[in-house]
């Protein structure tokens, strides 16, 4: 019975994504960023690390939210997965929330100095 609840309730979130009733907030999702290490890895601003994970952007374009969420619970070791009691479902749609948020780096075109 409990892994029909867990198999009906990873189903649900796969098909609602984060308005299954969570209330995403971009500002909620950069505080958990920071706090539970994600910078780490990723920089501040998701912008990924040629040290940490091999330049591998979160944002400004992140995974879709489904693939999203099953990474962060379960990897393939290229990170430690975050089972629930260290990273919430809420915490979790804030910080894509965040992802989303964060804007498009400007064109190389509009850098003077790369563009004499």
């Amino acid at each position: 019975m409990q892994l029909r609840v867990a198999f009906v309730s990873v189903l649900l979130l796969a098909v609602m994504g984060p308005s299954l009733g969570l209330a995403a907030s971009a500002e909620q999702g950069k505080k958990a960023f920071i706090q539970h290490g994600c910078w780490q890895c990723h920089g501040t601003m998701g912008q990924g690390s040629i040290m940490t994970s091999s330049g591998k952007r979160l944002a400004p374009d992140p995974l879709p939210w489904e693939a999203f969420y099953g990474f962060v619970r379960s990897t393939n070791r290229l990170m430690p997965p975050y089972s629930e009691t260290i990273l919430s479902d809420g915490d979790i749609a804030d910080i894509y929330a965040y992802l989303q948020s964060i804007p498009k780096p400007p064109s190389t075109a509009s850098i003077p100095l790369l563009n004499p």
